[in-house]
């Protein structure tokens, strides 16, 4: 099937102006016609999606006798004097062609198409499923109607759109793109396993504040914002953490939620404003269990998306990447002191560690012996790390809500995820003690009067609820949209259907 009216060269800012008019004109001509440019309701009887499975292997030029009603976006458009061609495309890409002839639709509907109808229409179709004499799969109309009048029109549907463009006008990248509706059927495809994984181990999807009146939960910057009716400061939440361990607290022992987390933090290829997230308490669980746990849940992931039920991904780019097996665990302290060729441990000092930083050039002026440990292990490890592994062992200082390591002096019982390359999650031995709990919080404060806008506030709530009794536990989080980069191979941007830009 001929496209002719598609094949332009981009549209100059004034030739979309020109035909943003021309389209404009014509939906005045239709209403004055008495014909509806957006009708409220369509005598639909399937979709291109079922007409296209149910016609498979048909041979040219045969009539099914399958009378149907479809609608979908027109993108491509022909007319000649007695016959008009359209494909129709469906909301999952699926396409089938659309007959406009004299013989069965009637010269004066015949004439409106050719004068009304532009490409980026959505348009109604009922007739015959038929094949054409070149074999293609197409309903011969008896009869037409307009679903959606387009005034703007289609990008070039042969010029894949730059990256601005699809993650601004994602619609338009949804119309044009296969690969961003493949993203989203991914994703949901993700977020069913998740929750299929935890109802399998008995976990409850539970919901948390999304506006709070303290930050905690992690260590990042909030967002703020003021309720009018409560005259107060809130804050977006930057983590449901401290809300779930309450509800561990009230005896629901293995929650879960996906949830919009918000950090008034930078953006990269790996992190954005807004993001989602997972989180998951385990009752008398701990970092270990919770380790196993978490590779299950990604691994049935990468099973819903791969195709063939194996935990081989195919990136966009086409690399392979196999999430499988048993994933390693790796000491941070026992990783950076190879990586280093010096020992580093729990014991030294943050002048050692400051030197070492000026040794390799690295320029670190940070307050404390655990983050300065972090830094220098991202410095000299981290880019070294492609398959999965878990990295274990945290200094104390950075992990206020976390147990202390049961036999190593020090440090925290934490790990983080890191999939080719970045954190994909994290997960703790819980810190269920409200003694320890406090005391943590009050050095938190202090580090914010020294001037870190990260450090968590001191929550009297929720001190008060652990002081009630919370069971030793296990808890995650991971990112989902970062979840979907390790499925992928996609950059943040690319995953996220809406992403906040500038």
């Amino acid at each position: 099937m001929a496209n002719t009216p598609d094949q332009h060269e981009p549209l100059t800012e004034q030739e979309a102006s020109e035909q943003k008019q021309v389209r404009l004109d014509k939906r005045e001509r239709m209403i004055e016609a008495g014909l509806p440019a957006y009708p409220i309701s369509l005598p639909i009887t399937t979709t291109i999606d079922e007409v296209v499975a149910g016609h498979q292997g048909l041979e040219a030029d045969v009539k099914t006798g399958d009378i149907v009603g479809v609608a979908g976006r027109i993108v491509h458009l022909r007319n000649t004097g007695k016959l008009c061609f359209a494909a129709l495309q469906s909301g999952t890409g699926a396409r089938i062609q659309a007959m406009i002839s004299l013989a069965e639709v009637g010269e004066e509907a015949l004439a409106q198409w050719k004068e009304f109808v532009d490409l980026g229409d959505q348009i109604f179709v009922a007739g015959e499923v038929i094949t054409s004499r070149r074999g293609e799969l197409s309903i011969m109309a008896t009869e037409w109607r307009m679903a959606a009048k387009a005034i703007r029109p289609l990008p070039n549907l042969h010029t894949e759109l730059n990256e601005e463009t699809r993650v601004r006008q994602r619609y338009l990248d949804l119309i044009t793109r296969p690969a961003a509706r493949d993203m989203v059927r991914t994703r949901a495809l993700t977020n069913a396993s998740l929750r299929d994984t935890f109802t399998r181990h008995g976990f409850l999807e539970v919901e948390t504040p999304m506006l709070q009146t303290l930050h905690g939960g992690a260590a990042a910057r909030p967002f703020s914002t003021h309720s009018n009716a409560f005259d107060t400061e809130l804050f977006l939440r930057i983590a449901p953490e401290l809300y779930l361990k309450r509800a561990l607290v009230g005896g629901l022992e293995r929650v879960f939620e996906i949830n919009r987390n918000f950090r008034n933090e930078g953006a990269d290829s790996t992190h954005s404003p807004e993001f989602a997230m997972l989180e998951a308490y385990q009752a008398y669980g701990d970092y270990n269990s919770i380790a196993d746990l978490t590779q299950e849940l990604v691994q049935n992931a990468a099973r819903a998306v791969s195709g063939d039920g194996s935990c081989v991904v195919t990136w966009a780019d086409g690399t392979q990447f196999d999430l499988g097996g048993d994933w390693p665990r790796m000491s941070m302290y026992e990783s950076l002191s190879e990586a280093a060729g010096v020992e580093v441990t729990p014991e030294t000092s943050v002048e050692e560690l400051q030197a070492l930083a000026d040794r390799e050039g690295v320029e670190l002026s940070l307050p404390n012996h655990g983050k300065l440990v972090e830094e220098l292990w991202e410095h000299f490890v981290k880019d070294r790390l492609d398959k999965p592994v878990f990295v274990i062992d945290f200094p104390v200082e950075t992990s206020p809500l976390t147990a202390a390591h049961r036999s190593k002096p020090g440090v925290v019982e934490k790990w983080d995820l890191y999939v080719r390359g970045f954190e994909l999650a994290t997960g703790y031995s819980e810190l269920i003690d409200p003694v320890d709990q406090r005391a943590r919080f009050v050095e938190q404060a202090r580090e914010s009067a020294r001037g870190d806008d990260e450090a968590m506030q001191l929550d009297e709530d929720f001190l008060a609820a652990l002081e009630h009794g919370m069971p030793p536990a296990g808890g995650m989080g991971m990112g989902i949209d970062r979840l979907l980069m390790a499925l992928t191979g996609l950059g943040i941007r690319e995953t996220v259907l809406f992403p906040l830009v500038k």
